[in-house]
């Protein structure tokens, strides 16, 4: 138990209790014999399945609408704007959804981030990762199939460095933009803060799909924003070209080193509790 001391004016200073939840073990393989672990699972499947399908309906949509060519116009559809707040509002709607099943993960680079903070256990990082990554092919497999025609000729929302920058600016991008993203479910979700505030675990879906906003409004024009491998990755696997393919790596590798920065930015600076985490992993390892 630790003390949460604030000062409340008028009256001096004053404790609130507030209680950490205790990491969760390296691994534990009692996770695999409860229906709500695979219920869990099967929620960041969907979650992903319906976060893919609909945002990448909305990039061929737009496409499709200022395709000049094709009887749009310059102007038309939901543009940039448009796409980051697909993605935004998805996120907001399915961790709203998903948070009291799964945790609301939705993204392999979380997932990761929260594994590193020994909020999850290596079992259900692996399985939950393994889960978003089908359900980000599957989503995207169904919006070829619905409109394959258009998802072929505007690139199926595949993500890939845009031309004239440099693999270092893309890569920097994933990694700022997923440290972002992150930093944003520890804040949003931190006990310390859910005891002083009784309204934030419900507010918590809010900022965090603001996050996703507002990462897509300056990345998009980079790397088409990844900050989640399955994303990528689902659309890679689908569309099948080499140029996604080439540049795949950075959408892995960014947003695991970002998730990791955020990981450590606060376990260890902001709340200073890094050294407990660790010291259950030394724990662990001396069973």
């Amino acid at each position: 138990m630790a003390k949460d001391v604030e000062a409340v004016p008028g009256e001096g200073f004053q404790t609130r209790d507030y209680q950490d939840p205790p990491p969760a073990p390296f691994f534990d393989p009692e996770e695999l014999k409860k229906w709500s672990f695979y219920r869990a699972v099967i929620a960041e499947f969907v979650a992903t399945l319906l976060f893919l399908y609909i945002t990448v309906l909305t990039v061929i949509g737009y496409k499709l609408q200022a395709d000049t060519k094709a009887g749009g116009s310059d102007c038309g559809g939901v543009g940039i704007l448009g796409i980051a707040w697909a993605f935004g509002g998805m996120i907001f709607i399915l961790v709203y959804c998903t948070a009291g099943i799964s945790g609301g993960h939705i993204n392999p680079a979380v997932t990761f981030g929260l594994f590193l903070a020994r909020k999850v256990s290596l079992v259900r990082a692996v399985l939950y990762m393994i889960a978003q990554c089908l359900g980000a092919i599957c989503g995207v497999g169904f919006v070829k199939a619905f409109q394959s025609s258009y998802y072929v000729r505007y690139g199926g929302g595949a993500n890939s460095l845009a031309e004239h920058y440099s693999i270092g600016t893309g890569l920097a991008a994933e990694i700022i933009g997923t440290f972002v993203l992150v930093y944003t479910v520890f804040s949003a979700t931190d006990p310390k803060r859910s005891a002083r505030d009784s309204h934030v675990p419900v507010l918590a879906p809010l900022p965090i799909g603001f996050a996703v906003f507002m990462v897509h409004l300056a990345t998009i024009p980079i790397t088409g924003t990844g900050i989640n491998p399955a994303r990528s990755f689902g659309a890679a696997v689908i569309f099948n070209e080499s140029k996604p393919w080439n540049d795949h790596w950075i959408f892995w590798v960014g947003p695991f080193i970002g998730a990791a920065i955020a990981a450590f930015y606060h376990q260890f600076v902001l709340r200073a509790s890094g050294s407990k985490s660790l010291g259950s992993f030394r724990s662990a390892a001396n069973v």
